[in-house]
């Protein structure tokens, strides 16, 4: 935890030197997950819902670009239906987004970027093994959104991993399979909105 802290400040007073302003946000939204890829032949796997929080910290680059760093805390994973039983693997990350944002003129935005995620915990069944998911998650993301001269914003994200999730023998079960999360966010900034 204090490792995500130190690299949160650390990347935040890099960036600031390049920056004219920026905005401190706090957001909150909901979180629909699945895995991808991997081997589920022998089971269903569909979506879980979630959510994540946190806050962010926008680096104005100009009149339309942004940099943004963020750290929230987010609960992913899938359920998965073996032989009628169904089961929820969930996974809690603190996700540090980094996204590169275009705005328009009027408040809306387009968004992609680099993400890392540093499990915190999960909760998945009894497989027999010490770990389910790997302590590191790589993804990237892009999303859109509106945000409006109050504050308040609204967006829309897509994550893809790069990284596999799981972290046990393949004897046990094909570990090659990425996390895939739709978010969907509200926010608050809460000074330089007419920027």
């Amino acid at each position: 935890m204090k490792n995500v802290l130190v690299f949160v400040v650390m990347l935040m007073a890099c960036v600031s030197g390049f920056s004219q302003t920026f905005q401190l946000g706090l957001k909150a939204g909901v979180n629909v997950s699945n895995y991808t890829g991997g081997d589920f032949s022998n089971v269903s796997k569909k979506a879980l819902v979630g959510f994540h929080a946190g806050a962010f910290v926008a680096f104005q680059l100009g009149d339309h670009f942004a940099l943004q760093p963020e750290a929230l805390f987010s609960t992913q994973g899938a359920k998965i239906e073996n032989a009628g039983n169904k089961q929820n693997f969930k996974v809690s990350y603190i996700n540090v987004p980094v996204m590169a944002k275009y705005r328009f003129t009027g408040g809306f935005y387009i968004e992609a970027g680099p993400q890392v995620g540093f499990k915190v915990s999960e909760d998945v069944p009894n497989m027999g093994i010490k770990d389910f998911a790997k302590n590191l998650d790589l993804s990237v993301a892009g999303g859109i959104g509106f945000h409006s001269s109050m504050g308040l914003g609204i967006g829309a994200r897509y994550i893809a991993g790069l990284s596999k999730v799981g972290d046990f023998d393949a004897s046990t079960a094909n570990p090659d399979f990425k996390n895939s999360v739709i978010q969907v966010s509200l926010f608050y900034t809460l000074f330089n909105n007419k920027k």
